[in-house]
Order: C-alpha cells, then structure tokens, then sequence
C-alpha cells in the first residue's frame, strides 16, 4: 500500500466532477461555521472559560466532559461507519478488500497478540509493550491530525476553483502537517506531554525550551502570513479558506504559549472531532437505496435486506446520523478511556457518568484486552480514514459526493 495513511490526503478533483456550483461552503457558512471552521468559537470559548480556573475545573471541564462524551467515539468509529454500514461504499469493500478489511483485521490482531501475553510471555513486560504501542500511535495520530487539516483545506481549495493547481496543494500539505503537525510536536514537547517523551527525548532538552518556543512562534507568523497572502492574490480569494488557516493559526499559537496544557488539549481534539464528526454525516447523504430487487420478484424482503434500508434511511438523514454517534460516543466512553487514560490517574470522565461501573473496568481482568482494544481503534481509524476519504480515487469520490455536492 503505498499511498500514505492520512485522511482526505488528495483532493485533485477534477472540476466537472464537482457538482458544487459557485458555493465556495461546503454546505453554507452556518453549517461550515459549526463543523468545518469551529476553531473561531473554540479558541475564544475555552480561553474564556479556562481563566481563573485550574485544569479539570470549572466550566472549561465540563464543556470538555459534554464534548468528549459526544464526539471523541463517534468521531473514531466515523470512517467505520462510511466503510461497513452505507450503501455508498459498499462497492469499495469488493472491489479493495485489502484496504478496507484485511489491513484493519490485521492490525487489530496485532494489537492483541502484542498487549493480551503476560510479562513473562515476551522479552518484553506488558508495560514496556504498552509503551512502545502508544508512543507509535502519538506520531500516528499526531500526523493524522495535521492531514485532517490538509483535507479541509484542499475541500475548500477544490470549491474555489484551485483543485488543479498543484502549487497551491503543495503549499497546503506543508503548511498543514508543518503548523498543524511538526509546531504541535514542538508544543507537546515543550509542554512535557508528548507520549513518554522521557524514554526518547534527548538529554538537555529543557535548555532548548524557550529557544524553541520563541522560533516556533515567529515561524508560526511568517508561514501564516505568507499563506494569507497567497490566499488574497488567487484569481478567487476564498473566505473559507482565509477563516481556516486563521483559526489553524490561533489553535497552534495558544498551544505555544505557557499558559496551561489543558486549555491547548481542550481546543485542539474537539475541532478534530467536530469536524471529522460533520464530514462523516454529510457524505453519504447521497448514497444510493439498497437493492429493492426482493419486492419486485415478488419475494419476502430478507432480514438482511430490512437492516439495509434501515441504514439507508439513517445515512440520507445527516441530523440522525451526528446523533447516532453521539449516542454511540457516550455509552463507549468508559471501555476507551480505559486506554486512552490509563497512566493519568484522575481524568476519567466516564466515572461522573457511569459511576462505579466506569471504575471497576479499569481494575478488571479485561484491562489487557481493553487496552488492545483501545489502541487497535485508533490505529483502524487512522487506516479507514484514509481509505474513505482518498480522493484520488474516482471509485471513492462517487462515493463521498454527499460531501463533494452542493
């Protein structure tokens, strides 16, 4: 597989298949400013909430505890859900097996087999395997999140008429993975919460920190500046697009400030999820019905069959799909957080919620399984994003154009 793993990572649309008319929105600038361009709110509303108060307190938790509870599950299983349960991807799961079912069984298996032996079972202790897994999946996600950003920004470069220019792909790829990937590393870095950077990070490293913390800083402008610029001097300036790097801009610029690592945390994973949560229920808003051949041979419609019309009715439903997930999201929080939050003692927020069901899963037999789990639905959903939103294939941009149309 030589395509690289990141979501929405090639959007060289051709124009005439992109039936979107003049709208430079993906929907219109309401629904866009909720899903699409949520930095704008985000940043100003957490600060806000986030003053005077220490972290995981006041209102600035709680507004994370409704946004985790809400979207950080549903967001996860959102590529899932586009590749097994709608009508509009089904071809692809005949036609590219490997991609969308052998790659993810393997991985998933792999999680397993690595994290389910005891300590004496490897040479290495269940710990030390944990570790290596979730420092793996920190430069996985922390790549996944940077090539969300180039997706957003070549959907809008796409709708602007730009879809063909490669000099301005190129200069978005780098600016996303660049501000939106590598300054975000230096943030976590600087801020001591890059994954168990202690068994990694180089000796000295803290004589480095304000160095780096003002460098990243000026980068951060210049690279703003120059792709604001840009922007203004197409042949069709897109607001979208202006608003997006803006607030790509503003998120990183608090990461790279020392004013608190919660505040950062709060911003940065729930524009990834809300937004990756608005793309997964307006793509298959167009898919096709199912095969309705059952009634017209006169034949009793199969139980199969009634499964499929009744996610056809929910797909084509994009409200009742967001509320799905959220579902979806709040009764799995207790099983992930197991993993996700397992050496941070504390931040559970499944216990305010579930109460001691929530606890007593992270003192049960199930903690290995859990915590293969946990890590193997990251590590798909890296995988399947990819897979659902690779716009360089004809065969997946028919199936997404719920998101490509108007």
């Amino acid at each position: 597989m030589n395509q690289p793993l990141d979501m929405m990572a090639d959007w060289r649309l051709p124009q005439a298949r992109l039936a979107a008319g003049p709208s430079v929105w993906v929907q219109g600038p309401v629904w866009d400013s909720v899903w699409m361009l949520n930095a704008l709110w985000l940043t100003p509303l957490a600060l806000w909430l986030g003053s005077g108060h220490a972290d995981r307190q006041g209102p600035l938790d709680a507004l994370y505890l409704v946004i985790t509870a809400l979207f950080w599950l549903g967001h996860r299983f959102g590529s899932a859900w586009l590749a097994y349960a709608t009508e509009a991807y089904r071809p692809l799961l005949r036609a590219q097996p490997v991609r969308f079912v052998v790659l993810p069984a393997l991985v998933t298996l792999a999680c397993f087999a690595i994290l389910l032996p005891p300590d004496n079972a490897l040479p290495l202790t269940r710990l030390e395997r944990f570790t290596g897994l979730a420092i793996l999946d920190y430069a996985a996600s922390t790549y996944h999140f940077g090539a969300q950003h180039f997706g957003a920004l070549s959907l809008y470069r796409a709708r602007a008429g730009q879809a063909a220019c490669c000099e301005t792909r190129r200069r978005d790829r780098l600016f996303a993975l660049g501000v939106g990937g590598a300054l975000i590393f230096v943030a976590d870095a600087l801020a001591g919460a890059a994954a168990y950077q202690d068994h990694w990070m180089p000796a000295g490293f803290a004589s480095w920190l304000e160095p780096l913390r003002y460098g990243a800083t000026a980068l951060l402008a210049l690279a703003t500046a120059a792709m604001l610029w840009m922007e203004l001097r197409a042949p069709r300036p897109s607001l979208p697009r202006i608003l997006y790097v803006g607030g790509l801009a503003a998120m990183v610029a608090v990461a790279l400030q020392p004013r608190g690592l919660f505040v950062f945390l709060v911003i940065w994973t729930s524009q990834h999820w809300i937004l990756a949560s608005g793309l997964m229920s307006r793509t298959p808003r167009l898919e096709p019905a199912p095969d309705v051949e059952p009634i017209s041979s006169g034949m009793p419609i199969s139980s199969r069959m009634k499964v499929r019309r009744a996610l056809h009715a929910l797909n084509s439903r994009g409200w009742a799909l967001v509320l799905l997930a959220m579902l979806i999201s709040a009764l799995l929080l207790p099983v992930f957080e197991v993993e996700a939050n397992w050496q941070d003692a504390g931040a559970y927020y499944g216990d305010r919620i579930f109460g001691s069901f929530a606890a007593a899963l992270r003192t049960s037999p199930l903690v290995p399984a859990l915590l293969a789990l946990g890590l193997a639905s990251g590590f798909v959903h890296y995988l399947l994003d990819r897979a659902v939103y690779r716009m360089s294939d004809a065969r997946v941009r028919n199936a997404a154009r719920g998101l490509l149309s108007a």
